[in-house]
């Protein structure tokens, strides 16, 4: 088991770290407040840097000069071999449930916290790198990422962004010069990634799991510094916490369901305190409907089914009430009552935000609480259709948009049998009738065609774009293709002849064959 640095004295700077400008404003709060959480390492060396990918917009938002990230030196500067001014790289400690299995010890074992920085608009974010070498927690890895993995996490990363899902972002990704063995030899990279934090249910399970009840109370108050200031003052602020992240989680999950996304490996170190998607490995998104699906390859009993998530998350959860129990009650039985009660609270949360968003993806605007059993079972009667159908899960609710402005044409299109959606189109009808006083009018269908034209996407990372885009830039080094697919991924909702080829799903022959991986 690696040990963890001891006593209260800020990380220094590996002394083998070259230093260079200062391309960020850090202020690095884990590792001066947190000691004995990390382990302080250096990036590892690459020979011949070079940027595929550099987000400029997020680079401005992040209070950086782009230019100083431009060319040979910012490469360097982004692949690790040249220390931004401040930086302070540190390797986190965490553990995990991995598919339902208690890890105690994972931690970084290819990414480094470089540092924090305040953007402008006042967020404070963690800067990190994926893909950085072997650390100490490496467990015989070789600490190293493929440029195929690294630009999914800037596509499927960049797509959740422009549909509004808080998520992680790519920075940069920086080819290495080397070859990485996996199950073939491929071109290595360097991510970047910004998040709002790196504190996951696994850093709680890390301390917890050793008794280390102290330093779980410093990490939990930093977790309430970072993401709930309010809670301070709070007389049970653990707990409050504890709520504050199942809500956050319940309204994550709710816009994943709503979007048809498939995270594929809902592991405890993989759900984060913020209530942001981390970690794009073997995800996916849904063509036609079905709660069972799965495409990783190593989900072998389908436990991160894109119908399970909502459960996933609620078990990731108990993990966490779990780990905190030290600091909600001196007395363990009160600790569990308290924390079971936000457990137990979670699936009317979630149900709530996945109603909300069903409401607006179906164009309905009347919320009030007498129609939230009669809205619920309109929406999932509407994916029980598409369900028995085998109907494609963004197409058909972007057609229902056109179905609201008066034409069925496109959406009764999407269906083996055209009349199938007849009966479920005059309820919706009838629903919808309820916010409009009982009287249809033209003006009020082409506004709701509009809301829903506006939450319902045309565009998302269709798997087989996705896999095209990455295979062109790692075997060919030809990134055409991947930033064609990003400028398309950007734009989500708008209805464009260039973006029609990215609005197809594909054959059915393809998606039934197509697999993910971790990318490790």
């Amino acid at each position: 088991m690696t040990a963890l640095p001891a006593g209260e004295a800020p990380v220094e700077t590996p002394p083998d770290a070259a230093r260079g400008p200062r391309v960020f404003a850090f202020d690095n709060t884990y590792a001066r407040e947190l000691p004995g959480t990390y382990v302080a390492w250096p990036p590892a060396r690459v020979p011949a840097p070079k940027t595929l990918y550099l987000n400029r917009e997020l680079a401005h938002e992040l209070g950086a000069d782009a230019a100083l990230l431009d060319g040979d030196a910012g490469a360097a500067v982004l692949a690790g071999n040249v220390l931004p001014d401040g930086a302070q790289p540190i390797a986190q400690a965490y553990a995990g449930h991995q598919f339902g299995g208690f890890s105690p010890q994972l931690g970084d074992g290819r990414a480094l916290l470089l540092g924090e920085v305040v953007d402008r608009h006042g967020r404070r974010r963690d800067i990190a790198f994926k893909g950085s070498g072997r650390t100490p927690f490496s467990r015989g890895g070789d600490g190293k990422a493929a440029v195929g993995p690294m630009l999914r996490e800037v596509l499927v990363g960049e797509a959740m962004h422009a549909l509004g899902i808080p998520t992680t972002r790519a920075l940069a990704v920086v080819a290495t010069g080397e070859r990485v063995r996996r199950e073939r030899a491929l071109p290595g990279a360097v991510l970047t990634r910004v998040a709002a934090s790196h504190l996951r249910v696994g850093t709680f399970e890390f301390f917890a799991a050793r008794g280390d009840v102290e330093r779980l109370r410093r990490v939990a108050d930093h977790a309430i510094a970072r993401h709930d200031p309010a809670l301070a003052g709070e007389p049970q602020r653990h707990l409050a916490l504890l709520r504050a992240v199942a809500q956050r989680q319940a309204a994550l999950v709710a816009q994943w369901i709503n979007v048809g996304f498939i995270h594929g490996v809902m592991n405890t170190d993989n759900t984060t305190i913020s209530g942001e998607t981390i970690d794009y490995g073997p995800c996916a998104f849904l063509e036609a409907y079905d709660p069972r699906t799965v495409f990783s390859s190593i989900d072998h009993h389908g436990r991160y089914a894109f119908g399970n998530q909502p459960h996933i998350v609620r078990w990731n959860l108990a993990r966490l009430a779990e780990a905190l129990l030290p600091l909600l009650a001196d007395d363990t039985e009160r600790a569990v009552a308290l924390a079971t009660e936000v457990i137990d609270a979670f699936p009317a949360w979630y149900r709530h935000a996945l109603l909300q968003g069903q409401r607006a993806k179906l164009g309905l605007q009347r919320s009030d609480a007498e129609l939230d059993d009669a809205d619920a079972t309109l929406a999932a009667d509407w994916l029980a259709l598409l369900q028995a159908e085998r109907v494609d899960f963004t197409l058909a609710w972007r057609r229902l948009a056109d179905a609201a402005a008066g034409d069925d044409a496109p959406l009764r299109a999407l269906f083996a049998d055209p009349q199938a959606p007849d009966a479920w189109l005059a309820r919706w009808r009838a629903r919808c009738a309820l916010d409009d006083g009982g009287a249809a009018s033209l003006q009020a269908a082409a506004a709701r065609a509009a809301r829903m034209r506006a939450v319902n996407p045309l565009v998302i990372p269709r798997n087989h774009r996705v896999e095209e885009a990455l295979a062109a830039a790692s075997d060919d080094g030809d990134l055409a293709p991947f930033e064609r697919l990003l400028a398309a991924l950007k734009r989500p909702y708008d209805d464009a002849p260039e973006l029609a080829a990215y609005a197809e799903p594909a054959p059915a022959h393809v998606t039934a064959a197509y697999r993910t991986f971790c990318g490790t």
